[in-house]
């Protein structure tokens, strides 16, 4: 049976403390999978398309495929896998002006899945997003990423995850602090 969106706009903004939102924690990380494996599964499988009809249904689809995937797949390729359905997800979602109808947190949230993409041209449009009244601190952490994508067309610290081959300048990047988010 399908979950209520709401249960994971609740947990997500009301029900956990805002700092393990990009914490690596492992007991986090074992919640996340004890309460929403399933609805993972539901949503890579396109099945919570109802959710899509509100703001708050798609953004919740879109945490799910976004944030609880980096959560229960810490290190894993898995982690990226449902990358390219959030961002489609978002961008219908900012085509549609549903975004508009979110607080500047949750908007922050719809958007990331742009900062996550690995393409210069996705990374434009996350510029405009985020440049807006209550995402200063996201808008400063995008301009990071994209330098990144700028330099380097990628993400040089999914290399290993991914099975890609580093290249001596990202390796040399590696060993800089802040070089991984």
């Amino acid at each position: 049976m399908m979950t209520d969106f709401q249960q994971v706009i609740s947990f997500w903004f009301d029900d956990i403390d805002k700092s393990m939102w990009f914490k690596k924690d492992n007991e986090f990380d074992r919640i996340i999978m004890s309460k929403f494996a399933t609805l993972h599964s539901q949503a890579m499988a396109g099945e919570l398309y109802e959710w899509r009809k509100q703001p708050q249904g798609r953004l919740a689809e879109i945490i799910v495929l976004d944030q609880f995937s980096r959560n229960m797949y810490r290190d894993s390729a898995k982690a990226f896998a449902s990358d390219t359905l959030a961002l489609v997800l978002a961008q219908e979602a900012v085509a549609q002006g549903q975004d508009r109808l979110l607080t500047a947190t949750e908007r922050s949230f719809l958007y990331m899945p742009y900062m996550h993409s690995e393409s210069e041209v996705i990374h434009q449009q996350a510029l405009v997003l985020f440049n807006q009244d209550g995402l200063e601190s996201n808008y400063q952490f995008e301009k990071k990423h994209f330098d990144i994508i700028k330099q380097y067309g990628r993400y040089p610290h999914r290399n290993n995850i991914l099975g890609r081959e580093s290249t001596a300048a990202e390796i040399a990047f590696l060993t800089q602090p802040g070089s991984s988010f």
